[in-house]
């Protein structure tokens, strides 16, 4: 029987350790209405429903901000990008 070393296991561990995720947070402006806000989430965030967007941006307006989506970095990238583009204020990634 062939036994791994300590040092072997570890770095097989690591290496199956998932990816990070990354989360997009949108910051309170004096700038977008709240109709801007909800149409921009519900356009460019996958899955995301009028009525949570809606909640998302009562969040963003009484605390400042509100994270609109978690998950894989190229994704998370890609969302940040697009909702900056329509005029959002974005905060920068965050890792989750």
């Amino acid at each position: 029987m062939v036994r791994s070393s300590p040092v072997a296991v570890r770095e097989r561990q690591q290496l199956r350790q998932p990816y990070p995720n990354y989360r997009v947070v949108v910051l309170d402006d004096a700038i977008n209405t709240f109709q801007h806000v909800v149409e921009c989430l519900v356009r460019f965030i996958p899955g995301m429903q009028p009525d949570r967007a809606w909640e998302l941006a009562h969040r963003i307006d009484a605390e400042g901000s509100a994270v609109v989506w978690c998950g894989p970095q190229e994704q998370a990238e890609l969302y940040h990008q697009q909702l900056g583009a329509e005029g959002l204020t974005m905060a920068p990634l965050e890792r989750d």
